[in-house]
């Protein structure tokens, strides 16, 4: 089986750049600036308090679930009018939290590989999450960025993967998906239409359950490579042992 590949979509977390590390360094550095400017919001919410806050913030406002920016937003809120400090705060404390949130470092492959794939076909950034590639960096590399809080619904849901494909001017089946998450981006980019790719960084097992996506690779140059070879004549395949 061949395919073409007209546009590609890409995942940004943990198929770009690892996120934990990010999210680690942002809630410190969150944590610090609620030390200096609402003393109180730090002593009463510590770091593991301030992640059962969010938890429990996502979990009473399921119509927020494509919407992280707002979560966290409401989650200061709380955590400064429980505490007796300035709702006025909420946005500052925001924005600290934010700008360490986009100080992200890419996989070692990322930035040379993207660049090799956008000079093959148009990309387009598509992710759940907030991280803005403007900051990043990145965006020179992509035509558009769209996260589920700008489209309204997040992946798996088929819309923001056909809105994707329709500001791309491209029918699905010809645009490949690119990501880690198994059931957001393979699972759910098939079921919309679009070809995929599964990024495996650390050599996870496929589940048995679900078809495999069209690629597997382990990191974002081998799909370059694979890109690069034939332009119209491209061979689904992986760099792994299994088939």
């Amino acid at each position: 089986m061949s395919f073409p590949v007209r546009a590609i979509t890409l995942d940004l977390d943990d198929t770009i750049w690892p996120i934990a590390p990010v999210m680690l360094r942002a809630e410190a550095i969150l944590d610090q600036w609620l030390r200096t400017h609402a003393p109180r919001t730090a002593a009463r919410y510590p770091i593991e308090a301030v992640r059962a806050l969010r938890d429990r913030i996502a979990g009473e406002r399921p119509d927020l679930a494509h919407d992280y920016t707002t979560q966290r937003r409401l989650t200061l809120q709380h955590m400064l009018r429980e505490s007796g400090d300035d709702l006025a705060l909420a946005e500052p404390a925001f924005d600290a939290f934010f700008a360490a949130r986009c100080e992200v470092e890419h996989y070692a492959d990322s930035e040379a590989a993207l660049a090799r794939l956008a000079a093959k076909v148009p990309l387009a950034a598509l992710s759940n999450g907030n991280a803005d590639l403007k900051r990043i960096g990145l965006m020179p590399l992509f035509r558009f960025q769209l996260g589920a809080r700008e489209h309204g619904r997040a992946k798996p849901d088929a819309s923001i993967f056909h809105a994707a494909c329709a500001r791309l001017e491209q029918e699905p089946a010809q645009v490949l998906h690119v990501g880690d998450d198994i059931e957001l981006d393979v699972v759910g980019g098939r079921l919309a239409g679009l070809r995929t790719c599964w990024i495996n960084r650390e050599a996870r097992a496929w589940p048995a359950h679900h078809p495999r996506p069209d690629l597997e690779f382990s990191t974002l140059t081998a799909l370059a490579d694979w890109l690069e070879r034939a332009p119209y004549d491209r061979t689904p395949r992986t760099d792994t042992a299994a088939a």
